[in-house]
């Protein structure tokens, strides 16, 4: 099984680099051997480094036979096991892949590393909280593009593409149920002006060659009876799907454990480097999650929802009632508008600067990668915190059989149904900082919105209310690959598409995919690194 590792017991070097002894039991139980050596290309031949040449070879199947170093596995097969890594490491070796941040991003790219028989650790004090807990999970390419925004429409219909391969053998390593749907995605419209926007869009979508389906408003409500009887009309994109994130998150974590993925409960301080290269991480001081000033993102949980089932899947280490969320793998406060500052002494809190060894570090970390210490100015990664609050109402059986979405005074607004009567309503999208609270504004906004395009939701139960943190970039595309300096690569800026851009990520970043798209450039973190 997977070990969680307060950061006191990691084997770490000092700082001058000589080895300090691990303590009893230096590798955790489950904990997957690694190999030992310094160069990545020996270390990690299916890691894409943006450097290595042949190395696809070096694993079985290669590293473009899409989703694993085997055959996919078949039902009934568990795939990839901690049997698959390599020989025991010498004490204190570095890991293969080290990943800071435990949302959908980092664990996804965890797992994948892992099932190639990469040494993984995840450096996160609360795993699959912040965005990944707050997200709808709408897989939605077509439905969300815009006029300006082709190219992340081009990596939006890859990662797509790549969903139903990815949720299978992720249900098959994990034993878990995703709640992955694809029935489409129906775009409403009330007004004539609306109805011109979706005509727009339409032609829009046909001159990229985009599936799609022009809908009467009696058409649109034979598909979707609960809908008001204004709708218009309304487009139809057949190929959308949608998947619950928290099934996602609890069952990554479940295959994780059984890959023997380390998973070490703390934050990180900043990078450790020897001369321009990245060599592994530095863990800030341990501090309770709720202590005051750690300004967790906020989740409500209602009565009835059972924080921590499977209705509700609040993260890991959540409490009681008001469940809380991870602020990020970083230090300091986050719930005020700036980024996370530095660590106070508090109780209980244990001994700073630790160092977890890493042959090549991934900073997954979401609206909190900026602030890593450790890296140049031009290195840091241009991404802002961008709030979004959403609702989660909960009905007998399902109200809705697809995904809606729809404009109402001003605002888009989407409704994503789950197979257990679940809705998600959202989401807001605020340039408030680093604030996680829940607003009764917010809500309000979003009830309203919702109402307009299905009355009923009014009826429904509150199951839960949570903020979370997109992160943003200048170009809203995502910052995905190697980065300055040497032994850092980035997965973090997904914004809005976090969910439905998790198996492309994993892929470029893991070199499960040829490149001769171009998508890699299309997300490289070099990019904003040029310019400056």
């Amino acid at each position: 099984m997977s070990h969680t590792v307060p950061h006191h017991d990691v084997p770490v070097p000092a700082g001058d680099g000589s080895a300090v002894p691990d303590p009893p039991g230096d590798t955790p139980t489950g904990v997957a051997p690694g190999p030992s050596g310094d160069a990545l290309s020996e270390a990690a031949p299916g890691l894409s480094d943006g450097t290595s040449t042949g190395a696809a070879s070096a694993l079985p199947g290669g590293a473009l036979s899409g989703y694993g170093p085997a055959a996919p596995a078949q039902r009934g097969d568990p795939g990839p096991s901690a049997s698959a890594h390599r020989g025991d490491p010498a004490p204190g070796a570095p890991y293969d892949v080290l990943l800071v941040g435990g949302g959908i991003i980092g664990l996804s790219v965890a797992w994948r590393a892992a099932r190639r028989g990469l040494r993984v650790a995840v450096v996160d004090p609360a795993p699959a909280g912040g965005a990944s807990h707050a997200a709808a999970g709408m897989l939605a390419p077509v439905s969300e593009v815009t006029y300006t925004e082709e190219p992340l429409l081009r990596l939006g219909l890859a990662s797509l593409a790549r969903w139903p391969a990815f949720a299978a053998e992720l249900a098959e390593d994990s034993g878990h149920d995703l709640d992955y749907r694809t029935e489409g995605t129906l775009d409403v419209a009330f007004g004539a002006d609306d109805l011109a926007a979706l005509d727009e869009l339409a032609t829009f979508m046909g001159r990229l060659g985009l599936p799609f389906e022009r809908l009467t408003g009696r058409e649109c409500r034979r598909l979707e009876p609960m809908l008001a009887p204004a709708v218009r009309g309304g487009l139809l994109a057949p190929g959308d799907a949608w998947v619950d994130p928290r099934r996602v998150t609890r069952a990554l974590l479940a295959a994780l454990e059984r890959l023997g993925v380390t998973m070490i409960a703390a934050r990180a301080a900043g990078l450790e480097h020897s001369g321009e290269t990245v060599t592994g991480v530095r863990l800030a001081p341990e501090a309770p999650a709720s202590a005051p000033g750690s300004g967790v993102p906020e989740t409500v949980a209602f009565p009835g929802s059972s924080p921590g089932s499977a209705e509700t899947a609040d993260p890991p280490g959540a409490a009681s009632g008001a469940a809380e969320a991870s602020p990020g793998p970083f230090r300091g406060s986050a719930e005020t508008a700036g980024p996370p500052g530095p660590a106070s002494a508090s109780p209980g809190a244990g001994p700073a600067g630790r160092v977890v060894p890493a042959r090549r570090v991934i900073l997954a970390a979401g609206a909190w990668s900026g602030a890593m210490e450790g890296l140049p100015p031009r290195a840091l990664p241009p991404v802002r915190p961008v709030k979004g609050q959403i609702m989660r109402l909960r009905s007998p059986a399902p109200i809705l059989g697809r995904c809606v979405r729809g404009v109402v005074h001003g605002s888009s607004v989407y409704l994503v149904p789950r197979g257990d009567g679940e809705l998600v309503v959202g989401a807001t999208q605020e340039e408030l900082g680093f604030d996680t609270r829940v607003t009764a504004g917010g809500l309000w906004e979003l009830l309203r919105d919702a109402r307009e395009l299905v009355p009923g939701v009014t009826e429904l139960e509150v199951a839960d209310v949570v903020a979370g943190l997109r992160p943003g970039t200048p170009d809203n595309l995502p910052l995905v690959g190697p980065a300055a300096p040497p032994g850092l690569s980035m997965a973090t800026g997904h914004h809005r598409g976090g969910v439905l851009l998790a198996p492309l990520t994993a892929a470029l970043l893991v070199d499960e995919v040829g490149d001769d798209e171009g998508l890699a450039a299309l997300c490289s973190p070099l990019r904003f690194q040029e310019q400056r």
